[in-house]
């Protein structure tokens, strides 16, 4: 499925962490180049070193869309662009943090966004985009409600992509809860095991399990205005 072969860099923005660095590690073991983006670019630079091959990292602060143009000026032809950058946001009605709100709004829409459009005429041939969101926006929590709706932002933006940038492909990806990921794997199991009674086949999603759909999503030249759950179907439940 992997066409490592293929002219262009993959380029992961969000790759310093959880699965988009997961995604990077296996493009760059198959011969990729890679781009890693990342807020603080020493630390970007030095996971980008740990992963080997043909890997490079950027700073880029996708809350701060000005600059992503510059950032990113010397990085193309691209063949996958992923879009993977996220900040965790607990942000209450009630208690309602305006610049939290602003910075994730920005981040995961603009942000994200600004991204394709800088890229877009670097995009080489049979080239394909995949974006992150989350089952938030299906299944909301107290205090969801920004990172709930930026999730069903996602949904509009994979299938909007979809149809201007055609024949570039866009997919989404909505991540369940990852049992193993650095967000869930600290959780004790109290928090867990009410998760996964309600999970179908009986544990929670894997990292490498959300990367492989990724991959799935990113190489198959079938599938385009895609937006999937990966999540054991916990959803159902």
């Amino acid at each position: 499925m992997l066409h490592s072969d293929a002219a262009g860099s993959v380029v992961v923005v969000g790759g310093t962490s959880g699965i988009g660095l997961r995604l990077a590690e296996l493009y760059a073991a198959r011969g990729a180049d890679v781009v890693i983006t990342g807020r603080d670019a020493e630390r970007c630079a030095g996971v980008a070193a740990g992963v080997g091959g043909s890997v490079r990292g950027l700073g880029l602060d996708l809350a701060e869309p000005g600059a992503i143009a510059g950032r990113l000026a010397d990085v193309g032809p691209v063949r996958a662009l992923v879009l993977a950058a996220i900040e965790r946001d607990l942000n209450a009605v009630r208690d309602y943090d305006l610049a939290r709100a602003v910075r994730l709004v920005t981040l995961k829409l603009v942000g994200y966004l600004e991204v394709v459009h800088v890229l877009v005429d670097r995009l080489a041939k049979d080239s394909s985009i995949l974006v992150f969101g989350g089952l938030a926006l299906m299944r909301p929590y107290p205090g969801s409600t920004t990172v709930s709706t930026v999730n069903g932002g996602v949904i509009g933006l994979v299938h909007t992509l979809a149809v201007e940038l055609a024949p570039t492909r866009v997919n989404g990806i909505h991540p369940g809860i990852v049992g193993d990921s650095p967000e869930w794997a600290s959780k004790g199991r109290e928090v867990l095991a009410p998760i996964v009674a309600r999970t179908p086949i009986g544990r929670l999603a894997t990292m490498d399990e959300v990367a492989d759909a990724g991959l799935f999503l990113l190489e198959n030249g079938a599938v385009n205005g895609v937006n999937l759950a990966v999540d054991g179907g916990w959803l159902l439940r």
